[in-house]
């Protein structure tokens, strides 16, 4: 692992973690790690770690959240800021960028409604 690579598997862990969702697909589930990395086998190793630690379970392409009450919110963990930002969702140029704090680091910029998709309340 590089230096950085550990901090990223954390703060992907924490964003697992809080997912309001019970029940996502594979494929939804690494379109959130992705906000934090785009490594292939970084994100096995998150899945993997996520798993061992219980945050969840998965069957086949399903993925069961097995969290335990804890969800971001939104009026201290979500903090905006004006400025030029591109989304880490989807790329798009935003004026007001969306950061979720979590105690490993801060994960953002998203847009309004990509912030609200990435934690599971879309």
């Amino acid at each position: 692992m590089t230096e950085r690579e550990p901090e990223r598997v954390e703060l992907a862990l924490e964003l697992l973690a809080h997912i309001e969702a019970d029940e996502l697909s594979l494929a939804e589930v690494v379109d959130r790690i992705e906000t934090v990395t785009t490594d292939p086998s970084l994100t096995r190793d998150i899945l993997d770690t996520a798993e061992m630690r219980g945050i969840i379970e998965r069957d086949g392409a399903r993925v069961y959240h097995r969290r335990g009450g804890t969800f971001v919110r939104f009026e201290s963990q979500v903090v905006q800021r004006e400025g030029e930002f591109d989304c880490r969702r989807c790329g798009a140029s935003i004026s007001t960028g969306h950061f979720v704090k979590f105690e490993s680091g801060e994960l953002g910029p998203f847009g309004s409604s990509c912030i609200r998709k990435v934690l599971g309340r879309e």
